[in-house]
Formats: structure tokens, C-alpha cells, sequence
């Protein structure tokens, strides 16, 4: 084992003792995919698949690692189509596609690049911290890109820098300066992170959480008036249905375990919560495959660095399926 890859599991390590940090351990994890050569092969495409398309980052070994890979909605477990372009977050809407990438031999830093449909690069800008989360809006103008950033004097000296931008242009800010009102508390920048960014279609409204300390709290924000009103608490990484009437989350399901999180989907109009048929540990921000279904990225556990991307019904029935074999970030574009 190299000493880089020493030096990040004793990072998921201390994380993971720190209850997830809001994610950090996801990006752990896949850096040292980076790394880490998973005995399996994937089967590839010999032509880029018509019809809708799940984006995800290839994780099989051989030919291709970390780079983004496409498969047909239709047959998710066959042949992939592989690309040139390494991420370690993808995310693809539209015409755009937002890749987020660790910098080769630059601890904390990472690469947010924004491609158009052929992967011809539009802007590309360095971040200070670890790729974690990436998003877009539905129509590809907006992104948002999470990094963790190390030594910051949040707890345990993690902490998130969420920004949200026009894909064609200039920054709304990190989301650390919006004003925010959450009934009861009062939280300055320094004591609070936010992640998990989730844009509705109207170009305005997005849906994130915010973090202090072990409390979380779903927010719904503006970027026009840079602020961020609670929804409620408990809520990590939602992901906003196509139809804009619920969410898929994960949270602490249990108080005696607190390191794992579990899905549930909320109804926005009810408040009414609905918990998933998936009750393994899910350290991933959920994607919306249809109305109906929900795909999120589940680490292997052995070898490091290996996940597969599973399905599950959003309305708790059935059960997990495997979608993706050796996948992670995944990112469904209706086209």
C-alpha cells in the first residue's frame, strides 16, 4: 500500500469516527478508488447507446478506470460506453455536464470543469478542497460543486465549501454567506457546513442540507436572494424527484448507530416520510432514475475503492436491485 493510500484510510478512519462529516468519507472512498485496482472487468460498448443513459464513474478495472462511462437506461448491466474525461463526481443534464476531479499531486484541490454535450470544455476553474458533491439544473444552467476542505476549524477540522454557479458564467457565492433562518437557532458561517445541493426547474429554488455539529436540517434556498429557509431536520443529501413533489434523503435511522444512514423519501406537501427497502449503509447523495425509483452509489467494503450503483422503489415496497456493476456518481439524463 502506498503511502497516499495509508494516509486516506486513516482519513475515512478518523471520519468515520466523527460520524460521516456530511460525506467526507464518500470522497475518501473515492479518491482511494483511485488507486486501488478492483479484480473485475467491465464489458464495453462498442458505440455511445441512443435513448436515455445513466452517467456514471467507472470503477471496474482495466480498461478505462475512473473515467465517466455511459450505459442505456433500458440495460443498465450491459456493455458500457467509456469516455476520455476522469471524474470523481459527474453529474449531466441537458447540454451540460459538470465534472469534478482531484489535482493530480495537489492535496485538497480539485478541478470543477464544465463540458457541453460533446465534452468540448466550456470553463474550468480550481476549487480549495476534496470533490464530494456535484449537481445541475435540469436545463444545465446552473452547477453546484462540494468540496471538503481540510484544517478549517470546523469539528474535527473538516468542513464543506458549497458553491453554486452558471455554467456559462460567473458564482451566486458559497453558500456558507447566504443568510439563513432556521426557527430557534442561530448559526454563524463558522458553525455550520452545507452539501448535497438540489435544484427545482424554475432556475431559482434549490434544496440542500445544512450541518452543525450532529444536527441537520434540510433547507430550501434562493440563489436570487441568496437565502436558506429550514424545512426540517434529520435531512442529508436530498435529491429532488423529476416532478418536484418529493424528496429522497438518507439520515440516521438509528441513535445507536450513528455512522449509518439509511433512504427515505419525503413528500413535500404532507411532510409525510417514507422509508426505503434499503436498509444497508448508504454514504451517497441519491438520483432519481424515474418517478419511481431511486439509484444510489453502495460501496463494496471489500476490495477498497469498489461500489456498484443499486436501484429501489421510492414508495418503500420491493427491494434493492443491482443497477450498475462497478459504478459510482451516478447521473441520469432523459433525453
Amino acid at each position: 500500500m502506498t503511502t497516499r493510500a495509508r494516509s486516506i484510510l486513516l482519513i475515512v478512519i478518523a471520519v468515520l469516527a466523527l460520524g460521516g462529516a456530511g460525506g467526507y468519507g464518500a470522497w475518501a472512498y473515492a479518491q482511494y478508488q483511485s488507486e486501488s485496482r478492483a479484480p473485475s472487468q467491465a464489458a464495453v460498448a462498442a458505440s455511445t447507446p441512443a435513448g436515455p443513459v445513466v452517467y456514471f464513474r467507472n470503477v471496474a478495472s482495466g480498461q478505462g478506470q475512473g473515467m465517466v462511462a455511459t450505459v442505456p437506461i433500458e440495460n443498465s448491466l450491459g456493455p458500457r460506453t467509456i469516455t476520455d474525461r476522469a471524474c470523481d463526481r459527474v453529474y449531466a443534464a441537458a447540454a451540460r455536464r459538470v465534472c469534478l476531479h482531484a489535482r493530480p499531486g495537489l492535496a485538497n484541490t480539485t478541478d470543477e470543469e464544465i463540458f457541453d454535450a460533446d465534452w468540448n470544455l466550456l470553463r474550468s476553474r480550481i476549487l480549495n478542497g476534496a470533490p464530494s458533491r456535484a449537481r445541475l439544473l435540469a436545463d444545465g444552467t446552473l452547477a453546484s460543486s462540494t468540496v471538503f476542505v481540510a484544517g478549517s476549524g470546523y469539528v474535527g477540522g473538516f468542513s464543506t465549501a458549497t458553491e453554486i454557479s452558471a455554467t456559462d458564467g460567473g458564482s451566486f457565492g458559497n453558500l456558507e454567506t447566504y443568510a439563513i433562518d432556521i426557527p430557534g437557532v442561530t448559526l454563524s458561517p463558522a458553525e455550520h457546513n452545507l452539501w448535497g445541493v438540489t435544484f427545482a426547474e424554475d432556475g431559482d429554488t434549490f434544496y440542500a442540507t445544512v450541518g452543525s455539529a450532529d444536527r441537520t436540517w434540510l433547507v430550501k434556498g434562493s440563489v436570487r436572494a441568496r437565502a436558506l429557509t429550514a424545512v426540517r431536520p434529520g435531512v442529508e443529501c436530498p435529491s429532488l424527484s423529476p416532478d418536484g413533489t418529493r424528496i429522497a434523503f438518507k439520515y440516521k435511522a438509528d441513535p445507536n448507530q450513528p455512522r449509518t444512514r439509511v433512504l427515505a423519501v419525503l413528500d413535500l406537501a404532507t411532510g409525510d416520510v417514507t422509508v426505503l427497502a434499503e436498509g444497508r449503509n448508504v454514504d451517497d447523495q441519491a438520483e432519481w432514475l424515474d418517478s419511481t425509483t431511486v439509484l444510489y452509489g453502495l460501496a463494496r467494503g471489500v476490495p477498497i475503492g469498489d461500489s456498484d450503483v443499486w436501484s429501489v422503489p421510492a414508495d418503500g415496497t420491493g427491494r434493492p436491485t443491482l443497477f450498475i456493476e462497478h459504478a459510482w456518481s451516478p447521473s441520469v439524463e432523459r433525453r
